[in-house]
């Protein structure tokens, strides 16, 4: 096959190489001296075995309560208000009884017992009278639980318990309220962390051994992304503990993923390139300096990237989503610290027979061209303006689809299956107005109260309106109102809009709609309010390292253009994928931001890898073959990369939540589409279609 005309340079790289400058105090070669390695590797032992204790408390700094808006919204306000209208800090968990044909004798005679018996769960012993459906098929009790952190979920689990002897003969009971729901939502959290570790390393042990098919090599990445997952893990869980890092469910488990996904596409990234050394220099410490050395500017950008972009979520309005900021970052810094430290002084330790049975020796020449990715790249060179355009058109048709996509989550959408504060929304909106479940609340001030409760019993999808309750001071009352529709429902929401607009208009009121129904439409707004900050700010900041980096213009925005392409058409393939896979129509309101900033910082991490060998091979062997070398030589790595990032990210599907299921659907996606349809042919297609234009206004360019 002749390719001279195609490929420009040599199919194998030489065999003998000047040796690197390693003097004293260099930092590429600082992890793999001869000495120095003992150290390095002693001194994360040292912190993996102080680390490990710690990482394992996190769950318990986890705060996943609906606390997720800034002291700005209505519903945190009112929030924030209602202790003043109360003597103990309540949440109520609702006892919905239920029977088709209605209820009998014998069934409200029980129901009787079980309000006496309850009386021992409340603060003044003494529970409401049972509240009648209208079709005489169900009765409600409320529970007013006292709020606990450390006792309450344990008391919601008593009490389910306590019922659930009423549940025979036909007799449906199920616990549910705000209670109920934080319960529901805790226990799914509780084993999230260890179930996520569990599968997570799993997934990478199988990805690495396919990658490596070395009976040993594969432990050694494994090993040194375990140490950087418990080395974050105990960092946040320091920062929260005593400087009030905010820590939920969600951010905690995410943690785990991105440190296993990105630490282990940094360890293939190393490794690859250790390997291409050890065919050049005989020394492996030599081989490994010189790794770090080429490598280790690619590494420290793509880590930059990557915690920039996550860096951006702090400025979010959601508490969750900055959350995710702060947690994500420690997680990608410890993923890089241990790459270059602890990884490379276990692999010099270990000397080249780790590598076994594709033991690399000094001397034998290094494959470039005959890979595979050698072919694909000529195959690109032959029509580049054809495929690139190919390429985009089918990313174009993928993110039509995501017109579909439905943002915000109702109650019952949250769980793949539904638990027991689901089972019983669904009963009270079958048997009384939905709203009885959680009530919309009102704070206002006292002298308007009169005036604001008939306003609000005059507005459609209002059920009924309670009397005021004054606050501690006489200042303010507090109106609890039950609408028509259950308090996740858009109909609900349209209430609440209508609601605040009403009240606005009542003289001297200064009301604050709150209650779940007032928190989900302050989410919508927080999380709107967030994508129009965070995303231009990411894209800034990401367009700003690739320039530094690449010392150019236009391939920085060639790159950014094609990951926000892959971006879109991720969010259309996964629309597609949730509803025929999962039978998902809906993604969580955190979901496109979160998968956004991912898949951006992320997907610029192929690029980074691609376009700096590209660069570099462009220096030695000019542009047309520079692009196609450094196709060939980073096609399999970063393919394999993609692979295990896209895995651990899946892992995320196999989870009941399906807020995290969203996430981990369109992160795995847009990973894939980078790796092997933006990485592997666009870029390289667009880079040999602009020639020597791609660098400009570097030296590279024309």
């Amino acid at each position: 096959m002749r390719t001279s005309s195609k490929f420009a340079a040599p199919a194998t790289e030489p065999t003998t190489t000047p040796e690197p400058d390693l003097r004293p105090g260099r930092l590429a070669g600082i992890f793999a001296g001869r000495r120095t390695k003992w150290l390095a590797a002693m001194f994360w032992v040292a912190v993996l075995v102080l680390a490990t204790p710690l990482a394992g408390m996190v769950t318990d700094v986890e705060e996943n309560r609906e606390a997720f808006l800034p002291d700005s919204a209505d519903s945190t306000r009112v929030e924030q208000l209602l202790p003043q209208f109360r003597t103990t800090d309540e949440i109520p968990a609702v006892v919905v009884y239920s029977r088709d044909g209605g209820l009998t004798a014998a069934d409200r005679a029980g129901i009787e017992a079980d309000r006496a018996r309850l009386g021992s769960y409340v603060p003044n012993g003494r529970i409401g009278e049972a509240l009648p459906s209208e079709d005489g098929q169900a009765l409600l009790l409320v529970v007013p639980l006292e709020y606990d952190d450390e006792g309450l979920t344990d008391t919601v689990v008593a009490l389910r318990e306590e019922v659930s002897a009423s549940a025979t003969g036909g007799l449906e009971v199920n616990v549910g309220g705000p209670a109920g729901s934080l319960l529901d939502s805790v226990e799914v959290f509780d084993d999230l962390d260890s179930t996520l570790l569990l599968f997570t390393a799993g997934v990478v042990a199988l990805l690495l051994l396919l990658t490596y098919r070395s009976p040993v090599l594969w432990l050694v990445p494994l090993f040194t992304v375990a140490v950087a997952s418990q080395v974050a893990g105990a960092v946040v869980y320091l920062l929260a503990r005593y400087a009030g890092l905010p820590v939920d469910g969600q951010s905690g488990g995410l943690l785990t993923v991105l440190v296993f996904g990105v630490g282990t596409d940094y360890a293939l990234l190393l490794v690859a390139r250790y390997r291409e050394e050890l065919h050049r220099y005989g020394d492996r410490h030599v081989a490994m300096a010189e790794a770090l050395r080429r490598s280790g500017l690619t590494l420290a950008a793509s880590a930059a990237t990557v915690v920039l972009g996550l860096l951006c979520l702090l400025l979010a309005d959601v508490n969750a989503t900055r959350s995710l900021g702060a947690v994500g970052a420690i997680g990608i810094v410890a993923a890089f610290l241990l790459m270059v430290t602890l990884l490379p002084a276990l692999l010099v330790i270990l000397g080249r027979w780790v590598f076994w049975p594709a033991i690399p020796r000094h001397g034998t020449p290094v494959p470039v061209e005959r890979s595979i990715w050698g072919r694909i790249g000529n195959a690109v060179a032959r029509r580049p303006r054809s495929v690139w355009a190919g390429a985009a058109l089918v990313l174009t048709g993928l993110a039509v689809a995501a017109s579909g996509l439905t943002v915000g989550l109702s109650q019952p959408e949250m769980f793949r299956d539904a638990p027991e504060s689901v089972l019983a929304q669904a009963d009270l909106a079958a048997h009384y107005p939905a709203g009885e479940s959680a009530p919309t609340e009102v704070a206002i001030r006292a002298a308007a109260a009169p005036a604001a409760a008939a306003a609000i019993g005059a507005t459609p999808g209002v059920s009924r309106v309670g009397p005021p309750l004054p606050s501690a001071d006489e200042a303010l009352a507090k109106l609890t109102v039950v609408l028509d529709d259950a308090p996740d429902s858009a109909a609900a929401e349209a209430t609440v809009q209508r609601l605040r607009t009403t009240l606005a208009e009542v003289p001297g009121a200064a009301a604050l709609v709150g209650g779940s129904t007032g928190l989900t439409l302050d989410l919508q707004e927080a999380s709107a309010t967030d994508r129009a900050v965070i995303v231009p700010l990411v894209l800034v900041v990401v367009l700003l390292v690739l320039v530094v980096l690449l010392r150019a213009v236009v391939a920085p925005l060639v790159l950014l253009a094609t990951v926000v392409l892959s971006y879109f058409a991720a969010l259309g393939a996964a629309t597609v994928l949730l509803e025929w896979g999962w039978g998902i129509g809906a993604v969580d309101h955190s979901a496109p931001l979160i998968g956004f900033v991912f898949l951006v910082a992320l997907g610029v991490d192929y690029n980074i890898f691609l376009m700096t060998r590209v660069q570099e091979e462009v220096r030695r062997h000019g542009h047309r073959a520079g692009v196609l070398r450094g196709l060939a030589t980073t096609g399999g790595v970063i393919t394999s990369a993609g692979v295990v990032l896209a895995a651990t990210f899946a892992v995320l599907a196999s989870l009941p939540l399906v807020s995290l299921i969203g996430i981990g659907v369109l992160v795995g996606v847009g990973v894939l589409l980078d790796a092997f349809v933006v990485r592997s042919l666009v870029v390289p297609a667009l880079a040999l279609d602009l020639g020597r234009r791609t660098w400009w206004p570097s030296r590279l360019a024309p």
